[in-house]
């Protein structure tokens, strides 16, 4: 362009973050029907019907109109659109659609043979049409699933008159075939979500052709905002834009100037939409998902930092290039960024650093994106903060604290824990720490930080030690930054499937004739022993603590943990209501968790001993064979691969050794100090082979209730297997797991399957179901004393 030298790579193909987000939400959707046509057939019959009997009121010509018109269209517009794609000279797109089609209606043609195989009889049936003599030769529709396909590579996207076309075609073919009793609504739903998924699959594996502005437009639309441009040269690097330039003006003034291309709108969003759904509001970022509410939300840091007197790029020009792109042009600030410095910075620099963001603090504005390259020093001195859209305005609390946190985090990775937190307590104060102590975790952090903190592991920690031990004495609040854990997802979804899993099982079973015919004094023998093993359990954890405590209130804490197990795996809840409790009596954080690790570890090495002594114990005996079911064996099959396949790798063992080992550290010398106490020692070993042996006879007492009998050592090894099973169950309380790992342990043992499954039921009732609400009359207590 004449006037404005021009440094610039143009790409000729796009791919757009949009599409990889439809393609997400296509998934959910296919799976969301997939699991209607497996699970709600009923109601999805009951729809179709409902729509089939409201089409029959439409008039007959209108019916034979639409269908007529409807298959014209269906020819008709992908003719008229490989023409206009000829028009537009766009060849390769064209080729692109009627490749993705072609291969839609083969994918098609194979899934439908797939659909006939007997495995999938019970998905065909909701997919299919076989009432009032009609028949239906293909679950889904090849050429309707390769004309969606077809018509989503072309990408009509900005062009109304075309989807309005396709839109009406589409309808009117399944109104179509909805009221003639082609086709099922759900047929019809999967068939297009098919075709739109590969669709959009294939659009974004190979890019749109490019309409972005070039970098002379975009020069020519500065100067119109009164820069005048006379070069401008394309960056490396675009932090949250599509573009980065640096451009130069007449007057000598260097340029930062970004652009916003709406080919990239709802970039990032997915791990957005993540970070959203896992975290608080205050915690997760938005989801700018249009082209001006990114600018938007730019432009008004830049000035909200301005007016807190804050150093940042200021903000020149904000101007619009074309219909679909937006450019930000900042003075260029020089400097080195903290990443980019020769040596760490030193404590005078560190200060202004600390100077500068808590100055911004004191105006209501963060950034939240306090990484190294985005803190520059001047050659004056001074500290510059770059790139501040990811901040808040009118921040509360929680979100100032969050970017100290951020700050002290990334300083630490940058000149150590002791210098970062030293410089932090001169600047901030020991006692403000305190609040930001709980932050120091690494969901809190930017996305860099985290990354970087895997690499140096053992930063963190010593930050948070280092300023705990220097922070007045007290105990550290606990924030809750997480909405969902990962790991309650893992049990929700989890505890979905074998709710669904169980209620077939109950089905077969008659919970009042078991009741009815069940021997009452066995019931009451296993509801005894039942009771039991919370005496057990609070003897062996009285044994493992050195501190003194009050058996009673350990009782009463072993029957909270029996509530707290209904919402968490089994692993997981008690563990952690146990150390909670004995911290509140006076047990040091650290001792606590090294007491309960280690009635953890002596429990596992006395189940696993057990369980092979009842084992041999039952072969030698010749008792029934105890013969598992095929699939037992495919299942630790599988587990042997994964742990073998996690110690083959480095990263894997890099993992078992992170959680190994600092357990093994906390518990030895517990152990080493109980070796010193037998008597402890003992009643920790007593009090963890009473609890086995307690739901051993319980387990049993079941059976004889139900006039079975099973020999006591094949009674044993089947609960100490189901138990394993349970607790590396991710459901709460080992739901699901320990009721199918009881049954096939007590079916191999030789019950019938009715009376194994009602065995177990029995069995859980008694364990798990009822203490659940003397469970939460103990933990309420135990609250209102303030010994949870």
């Amino acid at each position: 362009m004449p006037g404005i030298v021009v440094d610039d790579q143009a790409e000729r193909r796009v791919r757009k973050p949009a599409d990889l987000l439809r393609l997400v939400i296509d998934g959910a959707w296919l799976a969301v029907f997939t699991g209607v046509g497996l699970v709600a057939t009923a109601t999805a019959s009951g729809a179709e019907t409902d729509l089939a009997s409201a089409g029959k009121h439409l008039p007959g010509v209108l019916l034979t109109l639409l269908r007529i018109t409807s298959g014209l269209a269906l020819l008709i517009l992908p003719v008229a659109l490989a023409v206009r794609q000829f028009a537009h000279r766009q060849p390769r797109r064209l080729a692109e659609a009627v490749g993705t089609s072609a291969a839609m209606f083969g994918l098609v043609v194979a899934a439908n043979a797939l659909l006939r195989l007997p495995a999938a009889a019970h998905f065909y049936a909701a997919l299919t049409v076989t009432r009032n003599g009609a028949t239906h030769t293909a679950p889904l529709d090849g050429y309707l699933a390769a004309f969606a396909a077809y018509v989503t590579v072309m990408d009509l996207g900005g062009r109304p008159r075309w989807r309005a076309a396709v839109w009406l075609t589409v309808g009117a073919y399944a109104i179509t075939s909805l009221v003639a009793i082609h086709a099922t609504a759900l047929s019809l739903a999967i068939t297009l979500l098919l075709g739109h998924t590969v669709g959009v699959a294939v659009r974004y594996a190979a890019g749109l052709p490019s309409q972005r502005p070039p970098a002379g437009e975009i020069a020519e639309a500065l100067r119109s905002a009164g820069l005048p441009v006379t070069a401008m040269s394309r960056a490396p690097h675009a932090r949250g834009t599509s573009r980065a330039y640096t451009a130069a003006t007449a007057g000598g003034e260097h340029l930062d100037v970004a652009v916003f291309d709406r080919d990239q709108e709802a970039a990032g969003a997915l791990y957005r939409i993540y970070r959203l759904v896992r975290l608080r509001s205050q915690v997760s970022r938005g989801v700018p998902l249009s082209l001006e509410h990114a600018v938007e939300r730019s432009a008004l840091l830049s000035y909200a930092m301005a007016d807190a007197v804050v150093a940042t790029p200021r903000l020149r020009a904000a101007v619009r290039v074309g219909p679909d792109a937006t450019a930000l042009a900042h003075d260029h600030c020089a400097g080195t960024t903290l990443a980019d410095l020769a040596s760490p910075p030193d404590d005078a620099q560190l200060h202004r650093v600390w100077e500068t963001v808590l100055r911004m603090h004191t105006h209501g504005v963060t950034h939240r994106a306090l990484t190294a390259d985005r803190i520059l020093l001047t050659h004056g001195g001074g500290v510059v903060l770059l790139d501040p859209a990811n901040g808040d305005v009118a921040a509360s609390d929680l979100q100032r604290r969050l970017d100290l946190a951020q700050l002290l985090a990334e300083l630490a990775l940058l000149v150590g824990a002791e210098r970062a937190a030293r410089i932090a307590i001169e600047e901030v104060g020991a006692a403000k720490l305190v609040a930001v102590l709980p932050l120091l975790q690494p969901v809190a952090l930017y996305r860099t930080t985290r990354a970087a903190l895997r690499g140096q592991r053992e930063v963190l920690p010593d930050l948070r030690a280092r300023l705990a031990a220097a922070a007045p004495a007290g105990e550290v609040p606990p924030v809750r930054l997480e909405r969902v854990r990962p790991r309650t997802l893992v049990s929700l979804v989890a505890g979905v499937a074998v709710a669904y899993v169980l209620a077939g099982q109950l089905a077969r079973v008659d919970i009042a004739a078991l009741i009815r015919h069940s021997d009452p004094r066995w019931i009451a023998l296993a509801l005894v022993l039942s009771a039991l093993t919370y005496a057990a359990a609070a003897t062996s954890l009285t044994g493992f603590v050195l501190e003194r405590l009050k058996f009673v209130r350990t009782l009463l804490a072993q029957l909270a943990a029996s509530f707290v197990t209904l919402v968490t795996p089994v692993a997981v809840g008690g563990a952690a209501l146990n150390i909670r409790y004995l911290q509140r009596n006076g047990v040091s954080p650290a001792k606590a968790t090294a007491s309960v690790g280690a009635a953890q570890v002596i429990a596992f090495v006395l189940h696993m001993l057990l369980l092979v002594i009842f084992a041999a114990i039952t072969g030698a005996a010749q008792i029934h064979s105890l013969r598992p079911p095929v699939w037992v064996y495919y299942v630790l099959a599988g587990l042997v691969v994964l742990v073998l396949a996690a110690i083959a790798v480095p990263r894997g063992r890099r993992l078992l050794r992170a959680r190994l080992v600092p357990t093994l550290g906390q518990v030895l010398p517990r152990l080493l100090e109980l070796a010193q106490s037998p008597r402890r020692l003992a009643a920790g070993l007593g009090g963890a082979l009473a609890l086995t042996a307690a739901y051993v006879l319980c387990l049993e007492a079941c059976v004889h209730a139900l006039g079975a009998t099973v020999p006591i050592t094949a009674v044993a090894v089947v609960y100490l297997t189901g138990s394993a099973l349970g607790s590396a169950a991710p459901t709460p309380g080992g739901l699901g797991a320990v009721e199918v790992a009881l049954s096939a342990g007590l079916t191999a043992a030789g019950l019938d399957n009715g009376t194994a499954l009602s065995s177990v039921l029995l069995f859980r009732l008694l364990t798990f179901w009822l203490p659940v609400p003397v469970g939460w009359f103990a933990f309420t207590h135990l609250q209102r004393k303030q010994a949870l």
